[in-house]
């Protein structure tokens, strides 16, 4: 009986490991794809423009999912989409591994909103319900690489602003169970300035 399962669980795994090598992406190949996403992001992934994100030493597997979402429409934004439309499954996890293995820069936060910004993060607030931010996206603000959620460390405080009144208002929709949405929604606009100023500086 033992024999038998330990056959068929080694069955399953053989199985599963062309899938496996599928998801790992090539950063070698990803740094030579990456050539037109540098015009906007720079090209270690340290976007020089504020509106545009960081994206060295973001998840790999959290870039892939946007860069999905960006071709199947779940995430708007009709520039990425463009520049997402001819790439392959392989091209994504190429390219994600190329960015995740940069350094990202941090910024200054503001010190005048670190105290309420740090507050929320670390320990939400319970009389409205809105969770700490550290929960998922870690202490140090690197995120949870296998749950996919963000890292958020150096981050341009003008990006992560723009996202959060996105979730808020509904204009980015594609957070798993409406997490994000569920808890910006109840923040002001002061707090989520302070927040996206607060991650600019956190490592």
């Amino acid at each position: 009986m033992k024999k038998t399962v330990i056959v068929v669980l080694a069955a399953a795994f053989v199985g599963l490991i062309p899938n496996l090598l599928l998801a790992q992406g090539d950063a070698a190949a990803g740094q030579a794809k990456s050539a037109l996403c540098g015009s906007c992001h720079g090209a270690d992934g340290n976007s020089p423009l504020a509106m545009n994100p960081k994206l060295a030493g973001q998840s790999a597997r959290y870039m892939v999912k946007q860069l999905q979402d960006f071709k199947s429409g779940a995430r708007a934004g009709a520039i990425m989409a463009s520049m997402v439309l001819s790439l392959s499954d392989q091209d994504m996890e190429d390219i994600a591994a190329w960015y995740s293995s940069q350094q990202p820069t941090i910024q200054g936060a503001d010190p005048e909103s670190i105290e309420l910004a740090e507050r929320l993060y670390r320990a939400g607030n319970s009389e409205i319900a809105v969770a700490a931010c550290s929960a998922c996206h870690s202490p140090t603000g690197k995120g949870n690489a296998p749950a996919g959620f963000p890292s958020l460390s150096g981050q341009h405080a003008e990006y992560t602003l723009q996202q959060l009144k996105d979730f808020r208002s509904g204009v980015r929709q594609n957070d798993g169970g409406e997490m994000m949405r569920t808890v910006v929604e109840r923040l002001t606009d002061k707090e989520l300035e302070a927040l996206a100023s607060y991650v600019s500086g956190l490592n």
